[in-house]
């Protein structure tokens, strides 16, 4: 979820989801130990609790990493090991790790001996085209045996040649009997769902198989459906109100004007929060709008939500 799931995209789905574990996109150690650290882990305490993802192969720079992020208050540690896009293959992390489980169980141990906080994993369950369970199998224990007991699973496989990371979440086929195996050959650890999960009635079904389910894209393009399964899950909850949420954002967006952010950054993650609802292109083409984005008003936000119920006869929800 590089350049998708920023402090910006956070914020906007605690309000939908307040007690999801948020996790951020994918840092390299590069640009953590030779970059402005402040750009990549600054976040606001709304966001807990929220997971910092790392991408790096060397155990140190990783300790480093790791070091940081429990300095800036992040409640998590975790290593990537599921990217399957060339550019994070050429600087030997992401995916490709996974033919080398004793690298990746060297990191965990260097980042669990750096912080006190807790160390998982997100991985796939194969490489190219090798379905043999025994490959990732062998990977989770070899993790397990490094003391890891979080694994976030990606249930299909990487094909490191010649699909793009976008086909990987489509072309390779969902395994989720696999995952189960791994659940119940590792019974002390924590196994959490991810891939193809894009429905509220699908997440709930499998969190009754899996410790947890992950939501990547889904949640990026109708974020409403954090909102469903957040009813489902806590039905005593008090979630906000439609027009709470843009008055919260709409705070939030001037706070951040105010700091240099552009409000474009901000709406970003908003776009597709209306969609299958009456009236939500006119909500979308509002808040997509360049010549209204430059003028980075926060008051965007309140007017895309007039554009929207002014333009629907029913109700909204």
């Amino acid at each position: 979820m590089i350049d998708v799931t920023d402090r910006h995209c956070r914020y906007f789905h605690r309000l939908l989801a307040p007690q999801a574990r948020l996790y951020t996109e994918m840092i390299t150690t590069g640009a953590l130990l030779h970059g402005k650290v402040a750009r990549h882990l600054d976040f606001d305490t709304a966001e807990e609790p929220v997971a910092l993802q790392l991408g790096g192969s060397e155990p140190e720079a990783l300790a480093e990493a790791a070091k940081l992020g429990e300095q800036w208050g992040y409640n998590e540690i975790n290593l990537n090991c599921g990217c399957p896009s060339e550019r994070v293959q050429r600087g030997a992390f992401g995916a490709c790790l996974m033919a080398e489980p004793q690298l990746v169980a060297d990191c965990i141990k260097a980042m669990q001996d750096a912080v006190s906080i807790p160390v998982t994993v997100k991985h796939r369950l194969g490489l190219d085209y090798d379905d043999s369970y025994a490959f990732v199998r062998d990977f989770v224990g070899t993790l397990h045996q490094a003391g890891c007991r979080v694994f976030v699973v990606h249930a299909r496989n990487a094909v490191l040649k010649g699909l793009s990371p976008k086909d990987n979440r489509e072309i390779p086929p969902l395994r989720y009997d696999t995952a189960l195996r791994l659940k119940a050959d590792f019974p002390d650890s924590v196994f959490v769902l991810n891939g193809g999960i894009a429905q509220a009635d699908q997440a709930l079904a499998l969190m009754a198989q899996f410790d947890g389910v992950m939501l990547g894209r889904a949640a990026w393009h109708q974020p409403g459906v954090l909102s469903e399964i957040s009813r489902e899950l806590s039905p005593a909850q008090v979630l906000p109100e439609p027009a709470q949420v843009i008055a919260a954002m709409q705070v939030y967006a001037q706070s951040q004007i105010d700091l240099g952010v552009p409000l474009r950054m901000i709406v970003r993650p908003m776009l597709g929060w209306m969609s299958g609802r009456p009236g939500s292109r006119y909500w979308r083409r509002t808040l997509s709008d360049a010549a209204l984005l430059k003028q980075n008003d926060a008051s965007l936000l309140e007017k895309a939500w007039s554009d929207l119920v002014l333009r629907t006869s029913d109700d909204v929800y």
